[in-house]
């Protein structure tokens, strides 16, 4: 009887254990990794339960060499023992540092309150790179050729055979490029990855890729070849034909590493035995696309046996190893496949095609016909009023690809080493009729996991948060730029501290942020001025703008809100510092910035005709100031985080100095500011820049001008904060009318002008469906997207406490308004699925959440009493996830656990 008892006791200990799994695990916030350069990684994990309130209390992590060793759980390099925690995301590792081009596979398992433990998680791994520069034994070659540095040339291949004599284990390619490149072994791809090794400042951080090419290779002879792309090394960058930003030469550097089944090993590098010539690959160049004769393609280049009779040698050269660097974020991959929704003839008689889509990437078409026959394909975002192919707004860029045809059956065609922005391909040259199924769009972008969705009851609002996902994928090619069709796609700052927030809800950026954040610190100048552009190209004299260098302080903060990572707050610490100490130099006497070139807000709105000084144009220095102070509040908070009080003291006691000299300079005695702008307004009360005392008349002040415009006037500075400081002052009436407002200017302007991304101008297409200046107009271009914030985190109410970030709490404050009858907010965190939406019925709200393991919430209701709110069929009471329940200020606050909840109560007044 006792051993029944005993038996029914562990089987309901077990069950109740078992009802908990681990999964999803993560290496440095990224899956199964190869190549990392992280000898003591942190792991993170996510627990799956279907119950309530459910917390980890402890974890156990254990580490083998191979996944054999680890389920058996035999020697082992490491086993953590039941420690007594409830991190489960960025542990860090205890375990021996790996050493270069070590496998580790581990797993984890948990307690949630049982004796029990869960399960042991499936196995991940990761696996080092080279972590020294002593590890790269190749050396550095470039293909023996003369070219002409002012033009771009074409595309070097560079080969070599080698043989292998015994039975392969495994084989890794360790490759990085000045250029862009492509590599292959035995005519076969290696790996899937486009445009490495990626866009970095160069100078100072070169990134190197490693490939597992065990299934490349056979016993005998083999042989490697490399294509090579300018890319951003030596293309055109920037305006006025500039190229050659890094260097005038291509190069290579290669390391091939072959482990046989009796633990031998051998090596094949970049040498002198490596020959150069090349192929079909005419030009390649990141603004003007692609030319391509497949007349001259070198068949059977990158097998063994391939003569080589012409080709040239190649020189060794010699350049710093000490440079190199893993990546820390996704690459560039195709990530979906568009077909053409229409063949259209123009008026003007072109033929087009329409792939319904405003997209980033390149065309891949299949042809056949004549020996020498040329078919071209162009392409743009958007056609003229009268349905014509419109490029004006791509300035210098061609975004052109030119394919020239071998002839004798159907060819197969895309780019290698470009890209374009497009939705509309016009085709010349194409022999015989053409049609939509020889086209199709490859969407080539960073591989960011998507993490956040939106949706509502309003489908043009549906759209526009479409719209802003859309054009986050086309403008994070690797960096985060501001367009990616005409002649810049560079990494400006201003658009990306603006956007920050509303791209880590949408996909994960943590590892894009945390590879981008470096190299701002790599170029960030001596003085501790931030160049505009990142990676920057345009020198040292473009730098130092309000709310542009900011990004400095503003990115890293919201990557430690997103993520809860606090190492990207110690290894950003010291650029924040510089930069907030290049202002604080720039302010020395008055404790006022008001000096040197601001862009101001970017694109606010600016009246035709302006005679009454209808245009919003705030003051720069008011800017420069109001940026100023915040990103010294922001540097205080880190170094509260990061346990530094005494810089923690001053920075909050430098605050308080510049606040001081803001009030002087900027706000009268009455408490008007002297540029009377909403954004002015909005900066002031969002950076809680003014006293409490001045803080409700300034947001009166700020609405009376919303609705003596009837429109928003902000530009790239302000618009980002203008609903949440309504919401916040009380005036989500008046948020949620900008929000739905469909005439320009407006978010939904663009989306009924048929817009699937963003525009970089409120009126980018006219209401006379005329263009705005062609200068500078592009129709792919995030910034303004970032009113997705306010849609996540305060229409659906879904966002993170500050206390404890990465969403380890959630604040869930659903606000209902508008037209809109009901909205929800899904968001893949750390901990796994959170989620936050409302549904009106009638004189009924219902709101539903979902808070994920080993997290908690504070859930607001739009209820003065706890008793008329129903939670499962039955009125609110603590109990099963619900941790108290009370009434605060006319709202009903609920702190829950872990789980899924329906709540029902009676709709907001005037709902």
């Amino acid at each position: 009887m006792r051993y029944i008892l005993f038996l029914l006791l562990f089987g309901l200990a077990t069950l109740g254990a078992q009802s908990v799994t681990v999964s999803d695990l993560r290496f440095e916030q990224q899956e199964n990794t190869l190549g990392v350069g992280e000898a003591r990684p942190r792991l993170s994990w996510r627990l799956q339960s279907a119950d309530r309130d459910v917390m980890q209390t402890a974890y156990q992590i254990r580490v083998a060499a191979n996944e054999t060793d680890l389920e058996r759980g035999r020697r082992l390099i490491f086993d953590s023992g039941k420690v007594d925690s409830d991190q489960s995301v960025l542990v860090s590792y205890a375990g021996p540092a790996a050493g270069s081009r070590e496998q580790r596979v581990w797993q984890v398992r948990a307690w949630t309150g049982s004796d029990q433990p869960s399960a042991w998680s499936p196995p991940a791994r990761w696996e080092t790179g080279l972590l020294t520069p002593e590890e790269w034994t190749a050396g550095w070659i470039e293909p023996d050729v003369t070219e002409d540095e002012n033009r771009s040339m074409p595309a070097p291949l560079l080969r070599r055979e080698f043989e292998l004599d015994r039975n392969i284990a495994s084989a890794r390619l360790y490759i990085t490029a000045h250029g862009v490149y492509e590599a292959t072994i035995n005519g076969k791809r290696v790996g899937d990855l486009l445009l490495t090794p990626g866009w970095t400042a160069y100078d100072e951080r070169l990134q190197y890729q490693t490939y597992d090419v065990t299934d490349h290779l056979r016993t005998g002879a083999n042989a490697i070849g490399v294509a090579l792309g300018d890319g951003w090394y030596r293309g055109y960058l920037a305006w006025g034909d500039a190229r050659n930003h890094y260097g005038k030469t291509l190069g290579l550097l290669a390391q091939l590493e072959v482990t046989y089944r009796n633990g031998t090993s051998e090596r094949f590098g970049t040498d002198g035995e490596w020959r150069s010539g090349t192929g079909a690959i005419r030009s390649s160049d990141i603004y003007n696309g692609e030319v391509y004769d497949a007349r001259r393609e070198q068949t059977g280049w990158t097998e063994p046996g391939f003569d080589v009779s012409d080709w040239k040698g190649v020189r060794m050269v010699d350049h710093p190893r000490d440079i190199l660097v893993a990546p820390v974020g996704p690459g560039v991959r195709v990530t979906e496949t568009l077909d053409p929704v229409e063949l259209i003839v123009t008026p003007e008689g072109d033929t087009v095609l329409d792939f319904g889509q405003n997209l980033v990437g390149r065309v891949a078409l299949s042809v056949s016909g004549p020996a020498g026959t040329t078919v071209t394909v162009e392409h743009a975002e958007v056609l003229d009023k009268m349905g014509n192919f419109y490029t004006t707004n791509l300035r210098a860029a061609k975004q052109r690809l030119d394919y020239t045809l071998a002839g004798g059956g159907t060819e197969t065609f895309r780019p290698q080493f470009t890209f374009m922005g497009f939705r509309y391909a016009r085709v010349r040259g194409w022999p015989g009729e053409l049609t939509p199924g020889s086209f199709t769009a490859e969407v080539i972008h960073s591989d960011m996991q998507p993490t956040g969705t939106f949706t509502c009851s309003d489908s043009l609002i549906n759209q526009l948060q479409r719209n802003i996902q859309w054009g986050q994928r086309g403008n994070f090619v690797d960096v985060p730029t501001d367009c990616p069709q005409r002649d810049e796609r560079l990494g400006w700052t201003g658009d990306a501290q603006a956007f920050a927030r509303t791209a880590a809800f949408n996909y994960d950026v943590s590892g894009f942020f945390r590879k981008w954040l470096r190299d701002l610190e790599a170029d960030q100048l001596e003085s501790g001025s931030v160049p505009f552009v990142i990676p920057n190209v345009l020198g040292e004299g473009a730098a130092g703008a309000a709310g542009w260098a900011d990004v400095a302080t503003i990115a890293p903060w919201t990557m430690y809100l997103a993520y809860g990572d606090r190492q990207v707050l110690e290894e950003q610490y010291r650029s924040m510092q510089a930069w907030v100490k290049y202002m604080e130099d720039n302010a020395a006497g008055d404790n006022l910035w008001n000096t040197g070139f601001h862009f101001g807000d970017w694109l606010f709105y600016s009246a035709e005709d302006d005679n009454d000084g209808r245009s919003a144009v705030t003051d720069k220095y008011l800017i420069a100031q109001s940026f100023f102070i915040h990103s010294t509040d922001l540097l205080a908070r880190t170094a509260d985080v990061l346990d530094k009080p005494a810089d923690a003291q001053r920075y909050r006691e430098l605050a308080a100095t510049l606040r001081e000299a803001y009030l002087r300079e900027y706000v009268t005695h009455n408490g008007r500011l002297v540029s009377s702008t909403q954004t002015a307004y909005v900066l002031a009360l969002h950076f809680d820049l003014l006293p409490e005392a001045l803080r409700e008349q300034a947001a009166e002040r700020l609405v009376e001008n919303v609705r003596s415009y009837g429109h928003l006037t902000t530009g790239f500075l302000g618009t980002p904060y203008l609903l949440e400081v309504l919401t916040r002052y009380g005036y989500l009436d008046d948020a949620y009318s900008l929000l739905e407002r469909k005439e320009y200017p407006s978010w939904l302007y663009p989306v009924t002008r048929g817009a699937t991304t963003i525009w970089e101008r409120w009126d980018g297409i006219k209401p006379d469906s005329s263009f705005q200046a062609v200068t500078m107009n592009s129709f792919n271009h995030y910034a303004y997207g970032a009113v997705g914030d306010w849609l996540y985190r305060t229409v659906a109410g879904l966002d993170t406490d500050a206390e404890k970030p990465g969403y380890r709490h959630l604040l869930l404050n659903p606000h209902p308004g508008g037209s809109l009858t009901d909205a929800t907010a899904e968001l893949m965190t750390p901990y796994g699925l959170a989620a936050s939406g409302w549904a009106l019925d009638g004189e009924e709200l219902t709101v539903n959440v979902t808070v994920p393991p080993n997290a908690t919430a504070a859930l607001t209701l739009p209820a003065a009493d706890p008793a008329r709110v129903d939670l499962d069929g039955t009125t609110l009471s603590t109990g099963n996830g619900v941790h108290s329940a009370e009434g605060i200020d006319g709202k009903v606050v609920v702190r829950l656990g872990s789980g899924n909840y329906r709540f029902r109560l009676p709709a907001p007044v005037g709902k």
